[in-house]
């Protein structure tokens, strides 16, 4: 025998359980697949717990176009839900004054986002507010937070599984089958069974390239290529000397070696990016080299031997090392024909801060389906 639900969403990491709170407020009887023993394992479980205020994303991109709604939500429900977060700010700094005119074309863009409250500070303003800050000027973000981001997670779960959903965890999908007469999955585990539903999101982060694929009926060529880039951490022993965050003028490949501080007073640097085959979790202690030198540019006065490795996030990218492009791709039925079905790829930072946001755009997407 075949069940039948409304909606079925492949992935329970933050992104997967926005929509289904979204979608079970909605009243859709909604159940998430999680091959994990756990929510929020995956890429969910491996990042700064920054909210970020959506400052460096091009006008018009996806990132864009949630992020600062999504953090003005995520501030909202924090402060609905209980869950620990604090607006501690951060600088991007300027750390020479051939970086001054970068600063510039960053408050351009932000306030194009509709990112408003950027402060700029010269040095000594700067220095005010950091003394151990070695800059030539900076931009304040009073935005920027950071999230007990497991905590928020549950809470989207309470809130999804108190209207109605279930989430079951150590449930791979297998497999289905999209055709005429609707949507069929076949789930793993110790129970394996076949679900049948009228709507599909695949919000499996790295993984989702491979839901989509294992997914018959599914144009092959609406599944975009998948590339790993491995942001290696290193952690401060010891007090930061910060109080806010601190960011360096990005480079082209990125943010830099940037200083993030969490809820616990933890200060760790990052991310050192490598661009590897496959997903791995270990941090290479040779690289504490790169991380001394970059931020030496910005806090010189950062001991020998004050650094250990910390943690290795795995982002999922649409594009190779070296192409600047890199936005999200989320896919509903006007790009793959397929009514009630949407794919998500390419979900990493600001996913987190853009959560609520995204949840609220993939749920319209499937609105004529309900």
């Amino acid at each position: 025998m075949t069940d039948q639900v409304d909606t079925i969403i492949v992935g329970a990491g933050v992104v997967g359980l926005a929509i289904a709170r979204e979608m079970a407020l909605a009243g859709d009887e909604i159940v998430v697949l999680e091959a994990e023993d756990a929510i929020g394992n995956g890429i969910s479980a491996r990042n700064s717990e920054v909210i970020h205020a959506g400052i460096y994303y091009p006008v018009g991109s996806l990132k864009a176009q949630f992020c600062r709604p999504g953090r003005d939500a995520l501030y909202a429900f924090c402060q609905s839900h209980g869950i620990a977060h604090r607006r501690i700010g951060k600088l991007v700094v300027a750390t020479g004054t051939d970086e001054l005119d970068a600063l510039d074309a960053i408050n351009a863009m932000a306030e194009a986002n509709g990112v408003d409250d950027l402060q700029p500070l010269d040095r000594n303003q700067a220095n005010a507010m950091e003394p151990a800050l070695k800059c030539a000027g900076a931009l304040l973000s009073p935005s920027t937070g950071i999230i007990d981001s497991h905590g928020y997670m549950l809470a989207l779960q309470g809130d999804a599984e108190s209207n109605g959903a279930a989430i079951a965890l150590s449930s791979p999908l297998e497999g289905g089958s999209i055709s005429k007469d609707g949507i069929t999955v076949r789930v793993g585990g110790a129970d394996p069974m076949t679900l049948k539903c009228r709507k599909f999101i695949n919000s499996a982060g790295l993984g989702a390239q491979a839901v989509a694929t294992a997914m018959e009926g599914m144009p092959a060529d609406t599944t975009p290529p998948l590339y790993f880039a491995k942001g290696n951490y290193f952690t401060l022993s010891g007090k930061s000397p910060f109080q806010k965050m601190i960011y360096p003028v990005p480079v082209q490949a990125g943010l830099g070696t940037h200083t993030t501080l969490d809820l616990a007073g933890q200060t760790k640097f990052g991310p050192d990016v490598q661009w590897v085959d496959s997903p791995d979790y270990v941090v290479d202690p040779n690289r504490a080299e790169n991380f001394y030198r970059a931020i030496r540019r910005y806090w010189p006065d950062l001991a020998d031997g004050a650094l250990q490795p910390g943690y290795v996030g795995v982002r999922p990218k649409l594009v190779p090392q070296g192409d600047p492009r890199g936005d999200w791709d989320i896919r509903g039925p006007e790009h793959h024909g397929i009514d009630g079905v949407v794919n998500l790829f390419g979900i990493e930072s600001p996913g987190l801060t853009a959560s609520l946001a995204i949840a609220g755009y993939v749920a319209g997407l499937l609105e004529k389906k309900g």
